[in-house]
């Protein structure tokens, strides 16, 4: 591994697996789009138009809670959930890094093979 390979550390990289694995699902794809248009929302209001139960979007909803990607706002006997746009900026941040190192590593080896 180059040294500067090692200029992302591992624990940006950790903190970016839950967000991705998140992410990675079509249905939450959906409920995070939902949620970034109009928040928050309600589990009634988010399971409208699709054909999931609101005990499925309940679910998926707690898996994008556990990666920080929605948050649960108490209003009377509702819940109603909010997108939390914190987690994938960081995300987006370590995908950029990575990104420019590979960008980096590319133009060496252009360099090389040209000469």
């Amino acid at each position: 591994m180059s040294a500067k390979a090692k200029n992302v550390p591992i624990y940006a990289a950790q903190r970016c697996v839950p967000i991705f694995a998140a992410l990675g699902d079509e249905t939450r794809l959906s409920l995070i789009v939902k949620l970034s248009e109009r928040s928050p929302q309600s589990i009634s209001r988010l399971a409208e138009g699709s054909n999931l139960t609101r005990q499925a979007i309940s679910k998926h909803l707690a898996v994008l809670k556990s990666a920080g990607l929605v948050s649960r706002i108490r209003v009377g006997r509702e819940s109603r959930y909010e997108f939390e746009p914190g987690p994938v900026d960081g995300a987006k941040s370590y995908l950029d890094h990575v990104s420019s190192q590979w960008d980096q590593a590319l133009a060496r080896l252009r360099a090389f093979v040209e000469r």
